[in-house]
């Protein structure tokens, strides 16, 4: 029930997007933060709206999925400890919130 959103290899390679079922991207995205994880929902197109991101929609996600979705982008000074520490704290945050939701 997580997805990678996009094509899986022809994509930029600092960026990742992903949707967890049952899950609003926001509630991700305000796990991570005090973990010192900075996190994006949607598309960087519409980072700014409230509305379904129209890339993912393009894409062929439903609705309820591209308000699922987390965007992870990497800049320079990110490191391999860096992936490996979100990868460690994200699979509980999914599961915490999961365990929580109505939608799940």
């Amino acid at each position: 029930d997580a997805y990678l959103t996009g094509h899986p290899t022809h994509r930029l390679p600092n960026n990742a997007s992903f949707a967890f079922k049952g899950i609003e991207g926001e509630s991700i995205s305000l796990n991570l933060d005090p973990k010192g994880v900075a996190a994006s929902t949607g598309s960087a197109c519409s980072s700014a709206s409230h509305e379904a991101s129209h890339v993912l929609r393009a894409l062929g996600l439903p609705t309820q999925l591209c308000h699922s979705s987390l965007r992870l982008t990497l800049g320079n000074d990110n490191t391999q400890q860096d992936v490996d520490y979100v990868l460690s704290i994200l699979p509980d945050i999914v599961s915490r919130l999961r365990a929580i939701s109505p939608l799940y």
